[in-house]
């Protein structure tokens, strides 16, 4: 890759890195949090009187780790895929159907974007049963956890059209 094209890329890369390095310990805090929620929430029914918001907190908790840790794996390029027709192809042809790919996962990714938006605003009246919580802060996840994978989607496909190749992140890969 030329010099040009990777002094392009660096701080691009180096936003990715950045995003997944906040969302990884927020994504490993609340399954501790979770984790904890639900001994609680055992152990209370065991021997005491249930805990009325431990069952609240779990699903909240859930529904975040789920979509923070769907933009680790995005990254990361782990999501499901059938890529052996791609893997078969030769450089620039393999290069095209990637960031063809990447497009349309880039639409997608937008489109929830837009209706995880519009979502969360319509929801922004209703409070949560035990916490009273405003259901704004339980479907914010949605959009943002979309627009940190379109970016994701947008930084790949700026790495292909330069020549690089981001799928998977070598700087990601388990070390044996």
């Amino acid at each position: 890759m030329p010099d040009l094209a990777h002094s392009l890329l660096r701080p691009l890369r180096w936003s990715e890195r950045a995003l997944d390095a906040a969302i990884a310990p927020v994504v490993f805090t609340a399954m501790a949090a979770l984790i904890g929620v639900i001994t609680l929430q055992i152990v209370s029914r065991v021997f005491f009187t249930a805990v009325g918001w431990t069952e609240e907190v779990a699903r909240f908790l859930l529904v975040w780790i789920t979509f923070l840790a769907a933009t680790l794996a995005f990254r990361r390029g782990r999501h499901i895929a059938v890529t052996f027709v791609v893997d078969a192809l030769p450089g620039l042809p393999r290069r095209l159907a990637r960031i063809a790919a990447l497009l349309v996962s880039l639409g997608f990714l937008l489109g929830l974007v837009t209706i995880g938006w519009e979502y969360m605003q319509v929801q922004s009246f209703q409070k949560s049963a035990s916490l009273r919580l405003s259901m704004t802060w339980v479907y914010a996840v949605i959009p943002l956890s979309a627009a940190i994978m379109a970016w994701y989607a947008l930084v790949d496909i700026a790495g292909l059209a330069l020549g690089d190749d981001p799928v998977p992140h070598a700087d990601d890969e388990e070390q044996p």
